[in-house]
């Protein structure tokens, strides 16, 4: 075993055995397959916990145990590195064949032991159970117990030998932004993702003072970054509508577009609407494109809480058409690889080859959004990948394609905070371990490529 990307192997049919009776028992099956399914899949894991694609052992939970099993999960895939390399060191002969979920009943058996603040005996003992509950894994339930005893009286000196790039990223990213940013800043990029982060909001007005109501810290964006973790709904100014969850390196590639009162503006790909919220925010008359309709839905509701308007129109953005507008704002679907701290999935679940191909489908959509910015009009594409082809490069071609385009370059006013972030071009590329702030966790921030054009009048 290593830190290398998770042989995408399927369990099989789902394993029907009555709801255990053991305290705890039923969220640590449901953590082990729930991650399982996530690391040996493709689809995020935000969309396995929540809505109509929600996996069914985890759906099945109280809220109680739906909350320890996702905390499993998620601890789990932030260093799913160094956990295999961990279980596999005690493995040798390496991991039996046809055992079903084993692999993640120890891995998550591991996060447990060495991660969290579980009972070790419990952690042990119920991943036992875990193992005995899978037909295909209860042959190896006596090594399941000898592997993870032998982990708990290591302790965290287990991990000791553990790289975070080495070790915390799969090699194929690895390489790649050793090649990209160099050395020490590849070392910096995963070393945050090792890092959990905290909350960033939005909000429409005084970022002073709702830094003080939410008990966060006032960035020089005009973000808010929590301290805390409490439930999002309770907070203050939640049912007003008057902030919402953003992450600051996407609140800068919405501002700027510097969207003016009155502008028509085309946010497309618009979901989850964070931008698209800025943009109404701002008083331009925005037209907000989205394929899904389960996503447009989302939101849409968010915009009525936040007691915001836009023309929400269901659609492909590739064949949109419309009257040319002042502004257009692509974020772009992406392999995402800047979210890996929030999402720490995204590392295990993305692929070699899903640059290339998202990146072919990138190019068509700035095509289609360069043809509706009209004669004086700004362009703005935007991608929360680390990968240079989505970004970068992806800019560069479009102007050799379209000589009527040129750089309008982000000014350092407008890029407050983010000074570090801009470009020698003028665009922004934000890394994870930039923003630094007074504590590790109050640190960093997600990793964009944001670049501004403007048409020739």
């Amino acid at each position: 075993m290593s830190g290398g990307p998770p042989q995408r192997r399927r369990f099989g049919a789902p394993v029907h055995v009555p709801p255990p009776s053991v305290p705890g028992l039923a969220a640590r099956i449901a953590a082990a397959r729930l991650l399982g399914d996530v690391a040996t899949g493709v689809r995020p894991l935000d969309e396995r916990i929540e809505g109509e694609g929600a996996f069914a052992p985890y759906a099945a939970l109280g809220p109680r145990d739906r909350t320890l099993a996702r905390s499993i999960v998620v601890a789990s895939l932030r260093r799913m590195g160094y956990l295999r390399k961990v279980v596999g060191a005690k493995l040798d002969r390496g991991m039996p064949k046809k055992s079903g979920g084993l692999e993640w009943i120890l891995v998550a058996g591991a996060a447990q032991l060495l991660l969290m603040e579980q009972a070790d005996h419990a952690a042990v003992d119920l991943s036992v159970r875990a193992a005995k509950a899978d037909p295909n894994a209860a042959p190896y339930a006596a090594l399941v117990n000898a592997v993870l005893r032998a982990i708990q009286r290591e302790g965290a000196a287990a991990l000791d030998a553990c790289d975070p790039l080495d070790d915390g990223a799969p090699p194929w990213l690895a390489a790649r932004w050793r090649a990209t940013y160099g050395e020490d800043s590849a070392r910096a990029i995963a070393a945050m993702h090792l890092v959990e982060p905290t909350l960033d909001v939005t909000v429409k007005s005084d970022p002073e003072g709702w830094a003080e109501k939410l008990d966060g810290v006032a960035l020089p964006g005009g973000s808010v970054r929590l301290r805390g973790h409490a439930p999002i709904a309770d907070m203050p100014g939640y049912a007003d509508g008057e902030w919402w969850v953003q992450d600051a390196a996407a609140a800068l590639a919405a501002r700027i577009v510097a969207a003016k009162p009155g502008e028509r503006i085309a946010d497309l790909c618009a979901a989850p609407g964070g931008k698209t919220a800025w943009l109404a925010h701002c008083g331009a008359d925005v037209v907000a494109v989205e394929k899904s309709a389960e996503r447009m839905r989302r939101l849409a509701e968010n915009f009525g809480r936040l007691r915001l308007s836009a023309d929400l129109r269901i659609a492909d953005a590739l064949t949109f058409d419309a009257p040319r507008f002042d502004a257009v704002l692509l974020d772009a679907p992406c392999t995402a690889t800047g979210t890996i701290r929030r999402h720490p999935d995204v590392a295990w679940t993305k692929k070699p080859g899903d640059v290339a191909a998202l990146a072919d489908r990138q190019e068509k959509l700035l095509d289609r959004a360069a043809r509706l910015v009209k004669p004086g009009g700004r362009l703005v594409h935007c991608v929360c990948s680390l990968e240079p082809e989505e970004g970068e490069r992806q800019v560069a071609r479009l102007l050799r394609r379209d000589p009527e385009l040129r750089r309008a370059p982000v000014t350092a006013d407008e890029a407050r905070g983010f000074e570090e972030c801009l470009t020698p071009e003028g665009d922004v590329r934000s890394l994870p371990f930039h923003l630094k702030g007074a504590t590790p966790r109050l640190s960093g921030v997600d990793g964009f490529y944001v670049a501004r054009l403007v048409r020739s009048a």
